[in-house]
């Protein structure tokens, strides 16, 4: 069978596959591939011989009035309609998977900038152009840039999301093989973007854990800072547990849905988080007012991402602490 061909041949052709959802895209770019070449098989063998077959003879030769054929057209057009609509359902579950987080996943943030990647992790340890993560864990990108849009690629994974300014996107992935894997950028985004480059280095749940406290980042951790931040910034107007001010108290309030003065609801997640801070404005909680000082140009980055990762960690049983 083709597939096997082709399967044997894996890490001649296509990056090797480190999780388990590489392994599914291969397989459906495997089938696509099979597919491809019998409808290339089956058209163009059957041009030639229908070359060969019918060719004319002499001047004399006419060819026969055609006629339809309804069962011969219903079927040339069902089959290629019915294989369409099965790549599409496998495409769109793998898609799924792709774009599903995991709970309890193993958060990590990224930061793109001309041109360099930098990762920071929840102990407050940095590192540049090398993420270093646990095998068989799974493993939450939260990725913002300081510039331009970027692209964060990892072939040997199957994975790509763009990194956008001013925002948040999220990109996961659980790790099932050791050893490095080349990062790229997978958008252009000037002169340097061809050295945009960076390495996941995949080790064993304790290798890792040992690398994570050896040599800490020295300064605070990233919910320490964001805790700085409220303690100076916040407290008029907001409180760590579920008591009221003039905001609402913030122990539980990721995850949680909230509910809009001029309508509609959403998921509080790092996103809707960082609008509100530098844009209250744009949706108002029903039961409070535009009161919100807007604290945009007010925060650097670092303060803003601690400042999330802090309202993130305040959890409704704190209350009763």
């Amino acid at each position: 069978m083709l597939y096997l061909l082709i399967n044997s041949a894996e890490a001649a052709w296509l990056p090797v596959a480190a999780t388990d959802l590489a392994k599914e895209v291969d397989q459906l770019i495997y089938f696509l591939l099979e597919i491809s070449v019998l409808a290339s098989i089956l058209v163009i063998g059957g041009f030639v011989y229908f070359s060969i077959r019918f060719r004319r003879k002499s001047e004399a030769d006419k060819p026969p009035a055609i006629t339809h054929h309804y069962l011969l057209e219903f079927l040339w057009s069902f089959i290629p309609f019915v294989i369409f609509m099965f790549v599409f359902g496998w495409g769109w579950l793998v898609y799924d998977k792709m774009r599903d987080h995991p709970k309890n996943a193993l958060e990590i943030h990224v930061y793109g900038q001309m041109w360099n990647w930098d990762f920071v992790y929840k102990n407050g340890r940095k590192s540049s152009r090398v993420l270093t993560v646990p095998v068989d864990k799974p493993v939450k990108l939260i990725m913002s840039s300081r510039d331009v849009i970027h692209s964060f690629f990892i072939p040997s994974f199957r994975i790509k999301q763009d990194v956008l300014p001013g925002s948040y996107t999220a990109l996961s992935f659980t790790a099932r093989k050791k050893g490095k894997f080349p990062v790229f950028c997978a958008e252009f985004c000037g002169a340097g973007h061809s050295s945009m480059l960076a390495t996941v280095h995949v080790m064993g749940l304790r290798e890792w854990e040992e690398w994570l406290v050896k040599d800490p980042y020295k300064g605070m951790s990233i919910s320490q800072i964001g805790e700085s931040v409220f303690q100076k910034s916040c407290t008029a107007c907001h409180t760590a547990t579920q008591e009221k001010r003039i905001g609402p108290g913030l122990a539980g309030l990721f995850g949680a849905k909230r509910e809009f003065e001029k309508g509609g609801s959403l998921v509080v997640d790092e996103n809707y988080i960082r609008e509100s801070i530098l844009n209250p404005s744009a949706r108002v909680v029903k039961g409070y007012g535009n009161m919100m000082t807007p604290f945009a140009g007010l925060l650097q980055e670092e303060e803003m991402t601690g400042l999330i990762e802090y309202i993130k960690s305040l959890k409704i049983e704190q209350k009763d602490k």
